[in-house]
């Protein structure tokens, strides 16, 4: 199999996004450049000591594995994950810059409708308002402002579910990245068995799916679905794995199926940050969501530093099931996936790590000291792993 990247590339993504990067360069960047979403004046009210914030996101290919999964199992259960995923895309990137509370959520849903009926939309619709049921128990209140289904099966081969979120927010109450030598990285492990979820999750997120799914999964599967990827990709990158939708493993004493592994819902760390910031803001210089780009993600927010990472997390089962399946060298696993935690938080003391750490411990969700900060020429991130060490520089 060829290099991770040209892989990756030969599907049509990119882990970097560097067209979308250069697309977007000229345009505003908001009220502070290095916060992780944009921060807007305060459109809506006129209030200098506010601010507005607005996100969109979606499940991305996640979708297209959760119709093969249907498909073969007939569970309809793996679309309120999907539901899960799009929302915690959008949640937790504005989490990482303190929008914790009273967030407007609208909904996009495209289908095909030939493929996708109406028992899908449903676990659609009813997921969303199960989700944000569970983040009221934590005192977290998103509301549901509605959206819009449409059938365009001429431009979306199964389903795109995606949200857009909106909030009013105190500019104090911001964390704007400011990420400076000495700090502590904590990291937030992505797999496990949270307090809030119901079963192990493997980790995945909603980032790298085009490549799990076709690296784990068999080729038969492109033969009886063809509408689950692009016509167009080299037959030579279409679902190359060894492994069915419904093979079943243990992990951590729980029998799971491996499309179900691959499928976990995205986590969402809005209970623990919400304890988090209110008592340690102010010892905050950043929080970071390694969504796109993996481990790398923190560069784009870095001036003249060095990300250390050399106390990484064990790798879970899922990302080197993926490695073996596809033989992606280490590095690119690196930039592609959260490699075993998906949320990472920059403190000033070791004291403040300690006390996040404990935090992060009463919600069941695992959490480490997993690097540091030093001086540097350049923004660079260094990762120090089993495997080998790898630079990455922006």
């Amino acid at each position: 199999m060829s290099d991770g990247q040209n892989l990756y590339d030969k599907r049509g993504v990119s882990a970097s996004k560097d067209e979308v990067h250069k697309a977007i360069e000229n345009l505003d960047k908001g009220l502070f450049p290095k916060a992780f979403c944009k921060v807007l004046p305060d459109i809506t009210g006129g209030d200098p000591e506010y601010c507005n914030i607005m996100h969109a996101d979606t499940a991305g290919t996640k979708t297209s594995l959760a119709y093969l999964y249907w498909k073969e199992t007939d569970d309809l259960s793996v679309w309120s994950d999907v539901v899960i995923d799009a929302i915690v895309m959008n949640l937790d990137d504005m989490a990482c810059v303190g929008c914790l509370d009273n967030i407007i959520l609208s909904s996009t849903i495209g289908r095909n409708k030939r493929l996708i009926p109406a028992e899908v939309l449903s676990k659609l619709i009813n997921g969303t308002s199960d989700f944000l049921s569970k983040l009221e128990s934590f005192g977290i209140h998103v509301t549901l402002a509605g959206g819009e289904t449409a059938d365009v099966g001429d431009i979306v081969r199964t389903v795109d579910v995606g949200f857009t979120t909106f909030a009013r927010m105190k500019r104090n109450d911001l964390v704007v990245n400011n990420i400076r030598p000495g700090d502590y990285i904590v990291g937030l492990a992505s797999d496990g068995k949270a307090l809030y979820e119901s079963s192990y999750n493997g980790g995945m997120g909603s980032n790298g799916l085009t490549s799990a799914r076709h690296d784990v999964f068999h080729k038969k599967y492109a033969q009886k679905y063809p509408e689950i990827f692009d016509p167009n990709l080299p037959d030579d990158v279409v679902f190359t794995g060894s492994k069915n939708v419904d093979d079943v493993i243990e992990i951590a004493g729980e029998k799971m199926t491996v499309g179900k592994l691959v499928l976990s819902p995205t986590r969402t760390y809005m209970p623990v940050l919400k304890e988090v910031l209110s008592a340690y803001k102010a010892s905050i210089s950043g929080i970071i969501h390694c969504s796109g780009g993996g481990q790398t993600k923190v560069i784009k927010f870095l001036d003249k530093v060095r990300v250390v990472k050399d106390n990484l997390f064990a790798l879970p089962p899922l990302f080197k099931l993926i490695q073996e399946e596809s033989g992606t060298s280490w590095k690119e696993m690196y930039q592609v996936f959260n490699m075993g935690h998906r949320m990472e938080l920059y403190v000033s003391s070791k004291e403040t790590a300690e006390s996040i750490i404990a935090i992060s411990k009463k919600y069941a969700i695992d959490a480490q000291i997993v690097g540091r900060v030093e001086d540097a020429e350049r923004p660079e991130v260094v990762i120090r792993s089993p495997f080998g060490e790898f630079s990455y520089l922006s």
